[in-house]
């Protein structure tokens, strides 16, 4: 079986990017016992992602680099910005379990979106975050081995493709990703 449109795939890879030294440095790893896992050709992963993988098989090696600017874009330097303190205060204390430089956290923009943001630094008045992507910038090169293409359960799909609309995946319904 190929990868191909609604298939189930899992790799195992080495993501590097290029280091300051022109040596490219090890930035995550996906292993044989710990693979990634998503259903190809629903909008999951990056567009150059799936098409250096499509037409594969379990067992294909694959090597492939991805331009920033097909990846997570430039990295923007407006995309660093100060928020008031207040927002991460819990019973008028800073939430120092979570709040500190190097912690991503979870935040809503104003139309309710959630946006991760890396803590740069706790200020006197205001906590500075970086909203950018942490590969934004950053030209990816994905060494690996795809282990297992299977076609996606009906089950798999509506939970994934939002067909699903009983908030639980403990309900009574007939929708089928429950079950």
């Amino acid at each position: 079986m190929i990868i191909s449109e609604k298939k189930m795939v899992k790799v195992c890879y080495e993501l590097f990017v290029d280091g300051e030294n022109g040596q490219e440095e090890l930035m995550e790893r996906a292993t044989e016992q710990a693979p990634l896992s998503f259903c190809f050709g629903i909008g999951m992963m990056l567009p150059m992602f799936e098409a250096n993988l499509a037409g594969k098989k379990a067992n294909d090696a694959f090597d492939f680099r991805i331009e920033y600017r097909d990846a997570y874009g430039e990295y923007d330097e407006q995309g660093v910005i100060d928020l008031d303190k207040k927002i991460f205060m819990v019973d008028g204390k800073l939430d120092t379990e979570y709040i500190y430089p190097g912690n991503v956290v979870p935040l809503m923009d104003n139309e309710g979106n959630r946006v991760n943001a890396a803590i740069v630094e706790v200020k006197d008045d205001t906590v500075q975050v970086d909203l950018n992507h942490p590969l934004a910038g950053e030209n990816l090169h994905f060494v690996g081995k795809v282990l297992e293409v299977r076609d996606a359960t009906e089950q798999e799909l509506n939970h994934l493709l939002g067909g699903c609309h009983c908030d639980s995946c403990h309900c009574d319904s007939d929708c089928g990703c429950c079950h």
